[in-house]
């Protein structure tokens, strides 16, 4: 039967996303509402407001409207903001876009979006242009000015919009990519409606206030960084402070110099804070709470890193389909080890996979979502949908959990396929097509293997076709082709891949077999 949340429901506004995030953006004036980590550059509420409906303008100007599709390629800076909800203030949407990304991963991205237009930064336009011209992408801009690409200076009207373009909360304002349960990545089609749900629920559970300072480390290309870190703080009026990238030196640095308050990491970065020994040089008082996502938290791990910060650290548990969040542990009641409870306005049921039965009490089973952030679906993939989407709006997470006589959930297994490489959701099947590929590769199959740092790392399982190839000749075949994240980082050599009879990889005999030589 379904297991509400404990909290009580939020009301959910019917209104456009970007009108609703910066609603106090005049208020709050000269407040500052994103700083760049490394050099201090500042873009406040007001700034921000216009600069927002300044680009909405020229992109209007440009015949961008309703239907049509902006593609972000950037780092985390202040101007992701900016080129965000400029696009969404015009009536479009927005397809963010991993800034590590190969010119064949941004291409099957943009051309599987249908997206007008590109904006990159100088470092991103080599391969932004190059994945561009094999797609119907119009025009490539750039923060700056770079060879090949229009500088967004000359694509910024003058006057600003001023008002939104009008939309109906049901349309298309995001389309992150996710591998979803299985497969490659697909397009998570999220509404105005989900995202405004998802800050309300998530602001709900969160407790973020005005003052509330957060660093803005995890990408905003990730729906994690989109909806939890950038969208709620600006419409919570919270500071937040971005870096590019992560540097554990860095980090620690902007935390201190910048009095963060929330620092929203991934397993990886908990594990730093707990263990490294560079975190004794930085002055972190000021924290108050340590929100770990994206994977799950080892209870001991979760209770080193608060013992030694001094601060609450929980975790929470949500997917790109569910806008993300769909539970966190109370901030006056945490479990360490648990996501906690499900945020308000959602339903949850734990059933057994094979049957799709209802799991007895305190049994495991698959996890089943159900509430206003949940997706409309993947673009253009009805088989995909309806394999996660039921009839009656269940999302089926493929993650397995169980919950406690408190309500509080935790995350105990996969029945999903997906490698988790800090935080990265990387597809099995996607290596495995790549390495076939391979000359002298006659067969492969991918799982993932654990790993302290990275939480999973990809592990290859080859058939060789040739005594001339080694293991390090493919590893370094698929990191020519693939983000860091995705390469191979390890590899055993067998005689066979094991298969069923309608020929699927049997990646769970390999698990099995992985875990007992493990011990």
């Amino acid at each position: 039967m379904p297991i509400r949340s404990p909290h009580p429901d939020v009301s959910i506004p019917e209104t456009a996303l970007t009108p609703f995030v910066l609603e106090r953006a005049r208020e709050l004036g000269g407040k500052p509402a994103l700083v760049d980590g490394p050099s201090g550059r500042t873009l406040t509420f007001e700034q921000l407001d216009v600069a927002v409906r300044r680009l909405a303008a020229g992109l209007r100007a440009r015949g961008f409207g309703k239907g049509d599709t902006y593609a972000i390629f950037l780092p985390n800076v202040p101007e992701y903001a900016v080129a965000f909800h400029g696009a969404a203030y015009a009536g479009g949407a927005v397809t963010t876009i991993n800034p590590v990304y190969t010119p064949d991963e941004i291409e099957h991205q943009l051309r599987d979006a249908g997206a007008k237009f590109l904006v990159t930064h100088p470092g991103g336009v080599e391969n932004a242009v190059r994945a561009a011209e094999r797609t119907g992408v119009e025009e490539v801009f750039v923060l700056g000015e770079a060879e090949g690409a229009t500088p967004v200076s000359e694509l910024v009207a003058d006057e600003p919009l001023a008002e939104p373009v009008a939309v109906d909360p049901g349309d298309l304002v995001a389309l992150p990519y996710s591998s979803g349960t299985t497969g490659l990545p697909k397009g998570v089609m999220l509404s105005h409606r989900n995202l405004v749900a998802n800050i309300l629920q998530a602001r709900a559970a969160l407790a973020v206030e005005e003052d509330d300072v957060a660093i803005g480390v995890l990408p905003f290309f990730h729906i994690y960084g989109m909806t939890v870190i950038m969208n709620l703080g600006l419409r919570a009026g919270a500071t937040t402070v971005t870096m590019p990238r992560f540097d554990l030196e860095q980090f620690l640095a902007t935390i201190q110099e910048h009095r963060v308050t929330r620092a929203y990491v991934v397993p990886p970065i908990a594990l730093a804070l707990a263990k490294h020994p560079l975190v004794d040089r930085f002055d972190l008082s000021s924290l108050r709470l340590v929100l770990s996502g994206a994977a799950p938290l080892g209870a001991e791990l979760e209770r080193a890193c608060a013992e030694r910060l001094g601060c609450q650290v929980i975790q929470g548990y949500g997917m790109t389909e569910t806008s993300p969040v769909t539970h966190t542990a109370p901030l006056d009641r945490p479990k360490p080890g648990t996501i906690g409870p499900a945020i308000p306005n959602t339903e949850c049921r734990i059933v057994d996979p094979e049957t799709g039965e209802d799991a007895a009490e305190g049994e495991r089973g698959e996890l089943l979502i159900r509430g206003p952030q949940v997706m409309q679906g993947y673009l253009e993939n009805e088989e995909a949908t309806r394999a996660t989407l039921d009839e009656d709006g269940w999302l089926h997470t493929g993650d397995v959990a169980i919950v406690d006589e408190d309500g509080y959930f935790a995350i105990v297994d996969r029945v999903k396929e997906l490698i988790k490489y800090k935080g990265f959701q990387v597809a099995p099947a996607e290596l495995e097509a790549l390495l076939v590929q391979h000359p002298g590769v006659a067969d492969a199959a991918v799982i993932p293997v654990p790993d302290e740092e990275a939480g999973e790392i990809p592990k290859a399982f080859l058939v060789l076709a040739d005594g001339d190839t080694s293991p390090e000749d493919v590893q370094r075949f698929v990191a020519e082709r693939v983000s860091t994240y995705k390469r191979i980082r390890a590899v055993e050599v067998v005689d066979e891949i094991p298969k069923s009879a309608s020929g699927k990889i049997l990646r769970r005999v390999l698990r099995d077999r992985e875990r007992a030589a493990a011990g």
